[in-house]
C-alpha cells in the first residue's frame, strides 16, 4: 500500500524531501511523535527546553552575537568594533531554529518565543535593502562583500539563517524570519547562480540549507544554486592557505571523492548537501559519492563513540586508523553533522547501518558534550584525558564550560535536541519503521486511518521495550523494528505469545493486519561487550573499550581509590552490572601496575616482561557520556588489558 503525502513540508521537521523525489523512507510530521519526558531521550529533550535553550539565549543576548547586530543601528560617529568570530550571526540563527522546533511544546506568549521574536525583529531592522545580511561585513568599512571566501563564512552563516527560517515556517512561529531568509537567498541566486560565477565559501553548509529552503518554498533556483556550489568545489579555487585545499573541501570534486579528509565539520556538511541535492535531482552519482565517503569514514576514521576528527591543529579527520584517544578532537558539531548525514542516508536508502550510526552518536559522542545540568558544554570530546592534563584551554578542558569563544556547539546542540523526536520513526509504502528506541507516544497517518503507538522502555540502559499498537485500519501493513547491530540475542512476543522472528538487513519486519489493539514485547539482551579496535589503530593496541547496548563506558578518577593513577590501571575481567545511579554501572576487576622507577626509558636485553600488578580489586564505572559530571579529572575509554596469566575467572 502507498503512504499518502499527509505529512507535508509545511508540517514537517528538519528534513522533508519533496514527494516526487523521496527515497525509500519518509520522515513524519513534526507533531507526530511526543517523547516521554520521564524517558532517557525525552528527559534530555525536556532539559534542553527548560535549561539549554534559555541558557543559549542568555549568552546570545548578553554577548557578542547580539551586540554585533546592535552596532549596525548605532548613530555614533565612530564604528563600533566587531567582536568575536566572523560567524557569530550563525549562533543566533541556530538558537532561533532551536526555539522554532521547540515551539510545539510552548504556549503563545512564552518568554522563549518572545525573546526569539525580538531577535527576528533585530535581523529585519539591519538587513540591507537588497537582502544582504552579515554583521561582520556590514559594520566593517574595510571589509567588502565576498572578499574572503576562505574565512569569511558569508554563505555558511546564510545557510544557518535559511535553516532557522524553514523551522520557523514549518512550526508556524517567528513571523518575518522566512522573509528575511528568502530575501537573502534571492540575492545569492542573483549573484552566484550563473555560469560566470565561481565563488565558493570555505565552509560548506549553505548547500543543504538551500535544498531545504527549496523544499519549503518550491523555488527551484535555490536547489540549482546548491547544486552549482557542489560542482564548483574540489578544483582548488579557494587556494591552499596554511591548512591546504583539503581543509576547505576543495582538493577533490565531490563526485569522484573516495575518502573523508580535511576539516571534519566541513567534510560532513558537504556530504549532507550532496545527499540532499542527489535525492532532489535524482543524481545517483552524487548519492553514491556520499555513501562511498561515509563508508570509508565509518570503517577507518570513526571513533568508537561515533565521533569524528583526530587532529586539533586543523580540526580535521586524520589518516586511516589515526584514532588516538587522548588527542581526539572529536568536535561536538562534527558529531551532530554526522548524525544529520546518517539520517539523510537512512531516508534515501532504507539501510539500517545508518540508523545504527545515529544510535551510536545519540548515546555517546553527542550527549558527552552536555552536562547533566544542561547548561555546560564540551567543544571537543576526547576518549582519554590524562592524569595531570592542563585543562585551561576551551578546546580541551577538564570540565564543561558555559560558553566558548567559538560558540558553535551549544546552539547546535539546542537545535538538534529540540527536534530529536523527528529522527525516531519513519514511514514507507510498506508501513512504519521504529528507527530509534525511546519512550514515546506517536500518531502516524496511513491511507485509510491513523495508527497510534505507545512505546515504554528504559532504553538505552534497558533492552526491553513494550510497544502498543492501536488502529482502526483494517489492512495488512508492516511494522519494522530495527534490531541494533550490537544485539545478538532477543525474544519477541505479540499479545503474550512468542513468535518466530528473523532479522533481515537489520530489521525485524512484522507484517499483519493490526486492527484493534496489539501489544509487542521485545527483549534485547544487553551483556557487557569488550570491543577491540582494528590492529592498525595502534594507539589502543592491547586495550578494550566496554559497552552495554549502545552505550560506551569509561573509567574516571572518581571511580578509583585515592592515590591510584588512572594510567596504571589494567583490566582483569568484567564482574557484571552494578548499581543504577541514573545509569547502571559496569563492575570491573582491575589491578594496578607497579611503577618502581621514575626513569622515562630503560634498556631491556629481552622483550619487556609482563607488568607487575597489584592484588585485584573491584570498581564500578559509568557511561562515557556522563564523565566529568562528578568532578574534573582523568578519564579513559580504552582500558589496557592484563596479560592472560594475570586474569582471574
Amino acid at each position: 500500500m502507498a503512504v499518502e503525502d499527509l505529512n507535508s513540508s509545511k508540517s514537517g521537521g528538519p528534513v522533508v524531501p519533496t514527494l516526487s523525489c523521496r527515497g525509500l523512507l519518509t520522515p513524519l510530521g513534526h507533531d507526530a511523535v511526543r517523547l516521554d519526558p520521564h524517558g532517557v531521550l525525552g528527559g534530555w529533550q525536556e532539559r534542553n527546553l527548560e535549561v539549554t535553550i534559555p541558557s543559549v539565549l542568555d549568552h546570545i543576548e548578553d554577548g557578542e552575537a547580539r551586540a554585533n547586530l546592535l552596532r549596525l543601528l548605532s548613530d555614533e560617529g565612530d564604528v563600533v568594533p566587531f567582536q568575536g568570530m566572523v560567524f557569530t550571526d550563525s549562533d543566533i540563527y541556530k538558537a532561533l531554529e532551536a526555539v522554532a522546533w521547540a515551539a510545539i511544546r510552548l504556549q503563545p506568549g512564552d518568554q522563549r518565543l518572545l525573546r526569539a521574536q525580538r531577535l527576528v525583529e533585530l535581523l529585519t531592522s539591519v538587513q540591507q535593502d537588497d537582502g544582504y545580511l552579515n554583521s561582520w561585513v556590514q559594520g566593517s568599512p574595510t571589509v567588502q562583500r565576498w572578499s574572503d571566501p576562505q574565512w569569511g563564512h558569508e554563505l555558511y552563516t546564510a545557510g544557518h539563517l535559511f535553516q532557522a527560517a524553514v523551522a520557523a515556517d514549518r512550526a508556524g512561529v517567528l513571523p518575518g524570519l522566512l522573509t528575511v531568509a528568502t530575501r537573502f537567498a534571492d540575492l545569492l541566486v542573483t549573484r552566484f547562480n550563473s555560469a560566470d560565477s565561481e565563488y565558493l565559501d570555505g565552509h560548506p553548509q549553505v548547500e543543504t540549507a538551500l535544498v531545504e529552503l527549496y523544499r519549503n518554498t518550491g523555488n527551484r533556483s535555490y536547489l540549482e544554486l546548491a547544486g552549482r556550489q557542489l560542482d564548483l568545489r574540489g578544483h582548488g579555487r579557494l587556494g591552499e592557505d596554511r591548512f591546504g585545499s583539503p581543509y576547505f573541501q576543495d582538493a577533490v570534486p565531490v563526485r569522484v571523492a573516495t575518502e573523508a579528509t580535511g576539516h571534519a565539520v566541513r567534510q560532513v556538511y558537504l556530504l549532507t548537501g550532496a545527499v540532499d541535492v542527489g535525492v532532489e535531482t535524482g543524481d545517483q552519482e552524487l548519492l553514491a559519492a556520499a555513501i562511498r565517503v561515509w563508508e570509508e569514514m565509518a570503517v577507518t576514521k570513526t571513533y568508537v563513540t561515533g565521533a569524528l576528527g583526530s587532529r586539533h591543529r586543523d580540526e580535521a579527520i586524520g589518516d586511516p586508523h589515526e584514532l588516538p584517544p587522548d588527542r581526539a578532537y572529536a568536535e561536538t558539531c562534527a558529531a551532530i553533522a554526522a548524525f544529520q548525514l546518517s539520517w539523510r542516508l537512512l531516508l534515501a536508502t532504507g539501510q539500517a547501518r545508518f540508523a545504527d550510526a545515529m544510535e551510536t552518536l545519540l548515546y555517546n559522542a553527542i550527549p558527552a558534550s552536555t552536562s547533566i545540568s544542561g547548561d555546560r558544554f564540551f567543544y571537543s570530546n576526547p576518549l582519554h584525558l590524562r592524569t595531570g592534563h592542563e585543562g585551561g584551554h576551551e578546546d580541551a578542558p577538564t570540565q564543561r564550560l558555559a560558553w566558548f569563544g567559538c560558540a558553535c556547539c551549544p546552539p547546535n546542540l539546542a537545535r538538534l535536541l529540540a527536534s530529536v523526536h523527528d529522527y525516531v520513526l519513519t514511514s514507507s509504502p510498506d508501513g512504519i519503521q521504529v528507527q530509534q528506541v525511546a519512550a514515546l507516544q506517536a500518531q502516524v497517518s496511513l491511507p485509510g486511518g491513523d495508527v497510534r503507538l505507545d512505546l515504554r522502555t528504559g532504553y538505552p540502559y534497558d533492552g526491553a521495550l513494550r510497544l502498543t499498537v492501536e488502529t482502526e485500519l483494517s489492512e495488512v501493513w508492516e511494522l519494522a523494528l530495527r534490531i541494533p547491530a550490537w544485539c545478538k540475542d532477543f525474544q519477541i512476543r505479540i499479545d503474550g505469545f512468542p513468535i518466530p522472528a528473523e532479522v533481515v538487513a537489520g530489521y525485524l519486519r512484522l507484517r499483519r493486519d493490526w486492527q484493534g489493539r496489539c501489544e509487542i514485547l521485545l527483549e534485547m539482551q544487553m551483556p557487557v561487550r569488550q570491543i577491540t579496535a582494528h590492529p592498525r589503530v595502534d594507539a589502543v593496541r592491547g586495550c578494550v573499550a566496554l559497552a552495554r547496548g549502545p552505550v560506551v563506558y569509561a573509567i574516571e578518577d572518581a571511580d578509583l581509590p585515592a592515590g591510584v593513577v588512572l594510567e596504571d590501571v589494567y583490566l582483569l575481567r568484567v564482574a557484571g552490572i552494578g548499581p543504577d545511579d541514573g545509569a547502571p554501572s559496569v563492575e570491573l576487576i582491575v589491578a594496578v601496575q607497579s611503577v618502581p622507577t621514575t626513569v622515562l626509558y630503560t634498556d631491556q636485553p629481552d622483550l619487556p616482561a609482563a607488568p607487575e600488578l597489584s592484588e585485584p580489586f573491584q570498581i564500578g564505572i559509568g557511561p562515557y557520556h556522563r564523565w566529568a559530571n562528578r568532578a574534573p579529572g582523568a578519564m579513559r575509554v580504552w582500558i589496557p588489558t592484563a596479560p592472560s596469566h594475570h586474569r582471574t575467572h
